[in-house]
């Protein structure tokens, strides 16, 4: 199998490592090599989060190759912009339509950007926008919505079913699980 490189973007506290670890879990559970890392950046204080994860039959470095990313999912429509750069351009980038300024907007010192979603639409790749707290409300709880991105983003794998499952179960406390699976379902539903 060929290398796929996937980077995930979002700002602290959306989930961005939890949805990196069940990738990393789902492609264990198919007999994957898989390599992943992470740049936490001030994302205690709401600032960026990068998770790059590689997967394929070997795979010998953690860090996605600028400008060969083959999926990006964008937490937030402006971390996906920040990053639409690194998309190959075979390559596809799922972001969710919710909202959340960063620390500078929120301080004062900058305007989030009006044109967000038609700079999004305009980028030479596809891009898949997901309303991802809505699906993640209706599963039972808005931070769920990293899952419902997750459960979009598997429609790019060749992966069954249960591999899914298994990870999820693998990631996530049990108290959680049956929410979790909604949320994925649900996300898996919107392409």
């Amino acid at each position: 199998m060929k290398t796929i490189n996937i980077l995930l973007a979002g700002v602290g506290g959306q989930g961005v490592l939890l949805a990196s670890k069940i990738l990393s879990e789902a492609a264990l559970v198919q007999g994957l090599d898989i390599k992943q890392s992470e740049v936490h950046g001030m994302s205690q204080r709401g600032g960026s989060v990068v998770s790059h994860v590689r997967i394929g039959d070997k795979v010998h470095s953690p860090l996605v190759p600028d400008g060969s990313c083959d999926i990006l999912v964008g937490f937030e429509p402006l971390e996906g912009l920040r990053h639409s750069h690194n998309v190959a351009a075979d390559g596809t980038l799922i972001y969710a339509l919710d909202r959340i300024n960063p620390s500078t907007v929120s301080a004062g010192f900058a305007e989030y950007p009006a044109d967000t979603e038609e700079q999004l639409k305009a980028l030479p790749i596809k891009t898949i926008g997901v309303p991802a707290a809505k699906y993640a409300e209706e599963a039972g709880t808005r931070r769920a919505a990293n899952v419902v991105l997750v459960g979009v983003m598997s429609n790019l794998f060749d992966f069954k079913t249960d591999v899914w499952e298994k990870a999820l179960k693998a990631s996530v406390p049990a108290k959680v699980l049956d929410t979790n699976i909604k949320a994925f379902e649900l996300g898996k539903k919107h392409i």
